[in-house]
């Protein structure tokens, strides 16, 4: 067969599973689509489906498709990571600035805490969980960080499943979500600062702050319907940009959104581009990023680590959410919904984790273990939260 007609099969592969287990098997109150799509990229890759099936895997998976498969990757979370940065509000946040930093600054900090005491652990395991580029401060601040990550696009997929994103509390905590996921994306371009490169990074972020102003004033200027192209080129020169200075095109992506404005754009038009985004090219992200699972150490110690990373992650944002409703004064119950509520981290810490891979700052293995762990957390958090939302329904409506 030639390339193209082995890549529509792996196309073909990529929408039919995931489709079929999610509707077939009725997972949608604990493993949304999305989730099921995750999931179903790791167990076709080489450490589920290529070892049972070496064969059939290298046909399907040859290095060819799997080529075309990341062109088709890099792009799709390069649109998804610029939609999250559009979609920042930080004038809510601003506006109710020391609650939403108390709460913010509490259920990043604490488990990261937790999780770079838990990347400590797994270097005492030994030296395989750490990237042969990191310095052992970078490996333990980014696995910290990926321990604390909410993902702003789940979590919004997730409050409209438990109809709260309209309500106060669902307003509530997309205002600390923003937050953390500036300080999340802060955190990464320190981690990633090349002193090698540093002159290029600090021309990067020159250019790009000269080119944000001349950028924002012709987004202005220009008709509405021309500013979603306008706003793909950005997208682009941007990501290049930081991927030229060393940061990575995903840091770029993210700086490219974070400095347009929502209301450029109506807001049906952004949440259908979000939708179909996730429907249309964010499969082939999720079957991409489970290509790079790999259990080169025996499987069980690898499921271990993610265990002790989940247990860091649950237990520093529920502690950091609780501390916080406790300084707040908030009502009984209500820091555990907040803070199983930003739990959610599939997405955004799998795109983290993949710019920790390519840097070479993390293993396959700790890659693997952190995947487990965002899968993991973001199916705990409906079954949840969903009964004790139906316990306390005045929370809802609470507005601080």
């Amino acid at each position: 067969m030639s390339t193209t007609e082995i890549f529509l099969i792996a196309m073909a592969i990529i929408f039919t599973v995931p489709y079929l287990v999610w509707r077939l098997g009725g997972t949608d109150y604990f493993a949304p689509l999305v989730v099921v799509q995750i999931i179903t990229g790791i167990l076709l890759g080489p450490g589920v489906l290529g070892r049972a099936f070496p064969d059939y895997y290298q046909f399907v998976f040859n290095p060819a498709v799997v080529q075309s498969l990341n062109g088709v990757a890099w792009w799709a979370v390069m649109i998804f990571v610029w939609i999250a940065g559009i979609e920042l509000d930080l004038k809510k946040a601003w506006a109710h600035r020391v609650e939403s930093g108390i709460t913010a600054g509490l259920a990043l900090g604490v488990p990261m805490v937790f999780g770079s005491a838990a990347a400590v652990v797994l270097l005492g395991m030994g030296s395989q969980w750490m990237g042969p580029q990191a310095h052992t401060w970078q490996f333990v601040v980014g696995v910290g960080m990926a321990c604390a990550v909410t993902a702003l696009p789940i979590l919004i997929l997730l409050m409209e499943k438990l109809e709260i994103l309209r309500q106060p509390i669902g307003q509530r905590i997309l205002r600390y979500a923003s937050l953390d996921d500036i300080l999340i994306w802060g955190v990464l371009a320190v981690i990633l600062m090349d002193w090698s490169r540093v002159g290029k990074q600090v021309l990067f972020l020159a250019a790009f702050a000269v080119a944000t102003v001349l950028f924002r004033r012709l987004m202005r200027a220009i008709p509405a319907r021309d500013r979603w192209y306008v706003g793909l080129i950005w997208l682009a020169v941007i990501a290049f940009g930081a991927d030229w200075s060393g940061l990575h095109y995903m840091v770029g992506a993210f700086l490219a959104g974070v400095v347009m404005d929502a209301e450029w754009f109506e807001q049906q038009q952004m949440d259908a581009l979000r939708h179909h985004v996730l429907l249309v090219v964010m499969p082939v992200f999720f079957l991409s990023t489970g290509l790079r699972t790999q259990w080169g150490l025996e499987g069980g110690v690898v499921f271990a680590a993610a265990a002790l990373l989940l247990a860091a992650s649950v237990s520093g944002k529920l502690l950091g959410t609780h501390l916080a409703g406790r300084i707040l004064r908030w009502a009984p119950g209500e820091a555990g919904i907040i803070g199983w509520l930003l739990q959610t981290k599939a997405l955004i810490m799998i795109i983290f984790a993949n710019v920790l891979l390519d840097k070479q700052i993390i293993t396959h293995e700790t890659f693997t273990a952190l995947l487990l762990m965002a899968v993991g957390s973001t199916m705990l958090t409906v079954p949840v939260v969903a009964p004790r939302l139906a316990r306390i329904k005045e929370l809802v409506f609470r507005a601080s």
